[in-house]
């Protein structure tokens, strides 16, 4: 076992980027994503990282330039969170489009109104469709392991797809962790230098971005449909070659946890997992058969690898971290919809942890409580079920 460091949160990630070796780093600070930024820069101004970085005017700037350095066949890489996030969302949509694999964490933290920077998956969720692979972490050392993943993970050429590492504000950014840090050379091993398919060469010109009709624009989306099935081989793939040389894994698509024999089964990412491993383990002491599918990668969604991972599961209480104003949590609504018309578990859709609120293991216990109390009279509520809501606050604008 490689000795560990103890590490800041968002140190531990600009660590991780600095040892892929992107070329091009574009900034744009906004809390809980600003210590990031600055650690890279300082390494920059230390000489210990040879990338040039871009201090942008906006979010928007920021990701324009990342997509650009891409185009120009550069590894690039950029970071945001909330309202950063939403202000670059036509980007998203051209990256995805131009099949530019650009990396980006993002440090999740609720959107206005009201104002509140604390952490939910409300930004993130928020482009959830514009064709970005989305990875989901708990710890602070996964965090570190999936910056070098992901980059592996977008540059292959049968993805070419941008990717976001999310992991919780202030939650994960501003802790201490001991991490076991590959070396530099070990890194080099693992994620190749970028060899785009095909970059903007003035010897070799060619259109990006053209003006497409009907005739053809189903096709070209279509394509960014077929690479995220793609993705997920690749992403299991990259994942055990991880844990192959580093001795150290987090899951694939999901991460399982006592859910072989569980049959209720708990489904959450992000930093929550944890206070619900600790949770499970409580309950399993005291007879209850229930577990945990820890989804890391939410886009593409991994449906196959939930079913799979709970072969006896009655019922999956889905905990979302968002809430789709007017709909459902997002996963319990995913799920639901892969699962429809199938002989399969219920699905069960909790909202919780809004706003940075505390999911406590007295939560988890009630979300279990009711699961069971659900079960036991034959009535799967329909619509999403909010843990922790003070029914005495309210707002009407």
């Amino acid at each position: 076992m490689r000795p560990a460091r103890v590490m800041y949160g968002s140190h531990a990630v600009a660590e991780a980027v600095a040892a892929c070796r992107p070329g091009v780093i574009a900034t744009y600070q906004i809390s809980p994503q600003t210590h990031i930024v600055e650690r890279l820069t300082y390494l920059r101004a230390s000489g210990q990282l040879n990338s040039e970085i871009v201090r942008a005017e906006s979010e928007h700037s920021a990701f324009s330039v990342a997509l650009g350095a891409s185009l120009a066949g550069v590894r690039a890489y950029t970071a945001s969170a909330s309202q950063g996030v939403l202000l670059a969302t036509e980007v998203f949509y051209t990256m995805a489009g131009m099949r530019l694999p650009v990396v980006m964490t993002i440090t999740n933290r609720t959107v206005s109104t009201p104002l509140s920077i604390q952490p939910d998956h409300q930004d993130s969720m928020a482009i959830r469709d514009a064709g970005l692979i989305q990875f989901y972490v708990e710890s602070l050392e996964e965090a570190y392991a999936t910056h070098i993943q992901a980059f592996r993970v977008a540059e292959d050429p049968d993805v070419l797809l941008p990717a976001m590492v999310c992991m919780d504000g202030w939650i994960l950014t501003h802790c201490y962790e001991p991490i076991q840090v590959p070396t530099a050379e070990e890194v080099d091993s693992y994620l190749p230098p970028f060899r785009p398919v095909q970059s903007l060469d003035p010897d070799r010109p060619l259109s990006w971005g053209a003006f497409v009709d009907d005739d053809s624009y189903m096709e070209y989306r279509w394509s960014v449909v077929e690479a995220m099935e793609r993705a997920k081989a690749k992403i299991r793939e990259v994942s055990r070659d991880y844990a192959a040389r580093f001795g150290r894994s987090y899951g694939e698509l999901v991460e399982p946890y006592c859910a072989e024999d569980a049959e209720i089964v708990l489904v959450a990412m992000g930093s929550v997992a944890g206070t619900m491993k600790e949770t499970v383990d409580a309950l399993i002491a005291r007879g209850r058969k229930v577990g945990l599918v820890r989804i890391r990668c939410f886009r593409p969604f991994p449906w196959e690898d939930i079913v799979s991972s709970a072969p006896r599961a009655k019922v999956f209480a889905v905990l979302d971290r968002s809430v789709s104003l007017g709909g459902q949590g997002q996963i319990a609504a995913d799920l639901r919809g892969y699962l429809h018309g199938q002989k399969s578990p219920a699905v069960i859709g909790f909202i919780g942890g809004i706003g940075g609120r505390d999911i406590s293991p007295k939560a988890v216990e009630d979300m279990v409580a009711l699961t069971e109390r659900f079960l036991d009279e034959g009535k799967i509520p329909p619509a999403p079920v909010p843990l922790g809501l003070k029914t005495e606050v309210s707002s009407n604008g």
